[in-house]
């Protein structure tokens, strides 16, 4: 995708955490990207993620120029 911008982060939210999520006590994951920096975005973009032991694993998120969510795979 032209001018896309992406971060990479490592997960390991346990199953308890992202319940936090569903019951409106958290929408926002805190992270540290694979590259230093701290990046904030919305919990609902994992949910595809989410077994039944949490969500774990490398990430990359994408982003438009804009600097709003366009997608997250796994990796």
């Amino acid at each position: 995708m032209k001018g896309s911008r992406n971060i990479i982060v490592s997960l390991n939210i346990s199953a308890e955490e992202y319940l936090r999520v569903y019951n409106g006590a958290a929408r926002t994951v805190f992270a540290q990207s694979t590259d230093g920096r701290s990046v904030r975005f919305p919990a609902n973009i994992l949910q595809r993620f989410v077994t039944r032991d949490g969500i774990q694993g490398r990430f990359c998120i994408f982003f438009t120029d804009e600097g709003k969510f366009d997608r997250v795979e796994r990796i």
